[in-house]
């Protein structure tokens, strides 16, 4: 047997094949090594990547405080809808664990928001007020920032003082019903609308077929049945402090320094002021719970995209903002 050791005889025909086979050899050494490292350095760098997450990104739980005197914060941001950081579920989520911490000199609702749904808003509504009546010592104000309109105004109207800027804007007490009607582009395109029903007004206000008076007339209905619902429970809210005038309920809207002279809002003041001299407990606490990533995700991916658009297509609902 040759010994390994031993330098090739070129007269050997074969040691071109055994040198290609030791050359061949050492580079699936060298690439198998690569494969090794390469693999190490990428969960290294996902290790890293998780580690971040979880120490940067904001999970959707609220902030816990195990003692002391502070004051609570929520934030009601954007649309009030069912899905998203302003829905009931989550607002009133965020009230309870508020109410229920023992540290809690008093809530400040932080409010930024156009409005949305009249039956979110009406259910947060409820929910401060129950709150309200089960923790007579705990109060909560409603601070506005740049917009409380509408359905935001109508959780506004719950809280016991609504302080506001000068700058903000403020009302709009009115509910509307929008959509889009197609029947003359239809027309022109030559498309014609075959629409079957069991019931003679089960196509209720459908985008694609000629407009209904009868329907129309009952809609109005129901939007004033929800917009006196709005006035109601702002006449409640607010109290005598309202300076009723006959474009209040009209769906105008105010700066901040207007909606104080209208009896709207109580005063001037921001979340750290209303903390430290109306509350008296200058640390504040954030209790508001957000979507996780993995809701933002989604949203990312058109989720939400497709939703809204099923919805203002294909037939509108009631919204106060």
């Amino acid at each position: 047997m040759d010994d390994p050791n031993t330098p090739h005889n070129t007269s050997d025909p074969a040691w071109e094949r055994h040198l290609l086979d030791k050359v061949v050899m050492a580079s699936l050494a060298e690439q198998r090594a690569k494969r090794r490292w390469g693999i190490f350095f990428k969960l290294a760098a996902l290790g890293y990547f998780v580690a971040v997450l979880v120490l940067l990104v904001d999970w959707g739980h609220p902030e816990k405080l195990s003692d002391g005197k502070h004051t609570a914060v929520l934030y009601l941001h954007g649309t009030i809808e069912p899905k998203g950081d302003a829905s009931a579920e989550n607002i009133i989520g965020s009230l309870q664990s508020a109410f229920e911490d023992k540290g809690t000199a008093g809530v400040v609702l932080r409010i930024n928001s156009p409005g949305g749904s009249p039956v979110q808003s009406g259910i947060i509504y409820d929910e401060i007020k129950r709150l309200r009546a089960k923790y007579p010592d705990i109060p909560l104000h409603a601070v506005v920032e740049d917009m409380c309109a509408s359905g935001g105004y109508y959780v506004a109207a719950a809280a016991d003082r609504i302080y506001v800027d000068k700058a903000s804007i403020v009302g709009s007490i009115g509910v509307l019903m929008d959509g889009f009607g197609f029947t003359g582009s239809m027309d022109k395109l030559g498309v014609e609308r075959r629409l079957l029903t069991a019931g003679e007004n089960k196509g209720f206000l459908d985008p694609f077929s000629p407009q209904d008076p009868r329907q129309k007339e009952f809609a109005q209905v129901l939007l004033n049945d929800i917009h006196q619902q709005f006035i109601d429970a702002v006449r409640a809210g607010r109290g005598k402090r309202l300076k009723e005038t006959p474009e209040m309920f009209s769906g105008l809207m105010w700066t901040g320094a207007q909606s104080v002279r209208m009896g709207l809002s109580d005063g001037l003041g921001s979340v750290d002021s209303v903390a430290r001299d109306v509350i008296k407990a200058e640390k504040t606490v954030d209790y508001s719970v957000r979507e996780n990533i993995a809701e933002r995700f989604a949203k990312r991916l058109g989720a939400d995209m497709a939703k809204s658009l099923s919805l203002g297509v294909f037939g509108g609902r009631p919204a106060i903002r």
